[in-house]
């Protein structure tokens, strides 16, 4: 619905081994962290390993597989989450950043069953190099 602001500019963030930007709920309403479906983090062509992504929200981190039980932590519209994942990526050079995220919508039934909405964004921008435990903070 929104997805030209689901990355945000200047966010890219890596240690060398793990990379992050920050994206915005591409919704006009918050939603759960159970509905965050899937989240996809591609940096120069190159695809994070769905298993090293972790999704950081109101100074919580949680991998995508314990995402469909957080139903009490929202993602609202004014706040910024961070993507992570084991991306190597050098800083200090423009990079294209790519987001693919799946987000289940509660309050809207289909005929289908919930609503899900599946939104891209790609930005280039230069990634910052950072400590390691900066990256899902």
């Amino acid at each position: 619905m929104i997805p030209d602001r689901l990355i945000e500019e200047g966010t890219l963030r890596t240690d060398g081994t793990r990379t992050s930007v920050e994206v915005r709920i591409p919704w006009y309403r918050a939603i759960p962290a159970s509905c965050i479906a899937d989240v996809e983090l591609t940096v120069d062509g190159a695809s994070a390993p769905r298993e090293s992504i972790t999704w950081t929200m109101n100074d919580r981190t949680f991998t995508l597989d314990e995402l469909p039980e957080e139903t009490d932590e929202w993602w609202y519209v004014l706040d910024s989450a961070v993507v992570s994942g084991e991306l190597p990526v050098v800083g200090d050079r423009e990079h294209t950043v790519e987001v693919g995220l799946k987000l289940y919508i509660p309050y809207i039934i289909t005929d289908h069953g919930v609503l899900q909405i599946e939104e891209h964004n790609t930005k280039t921008m230069k990634a910052e190099e950072t400590k390691a435990e900066a990256i899902d903070a």
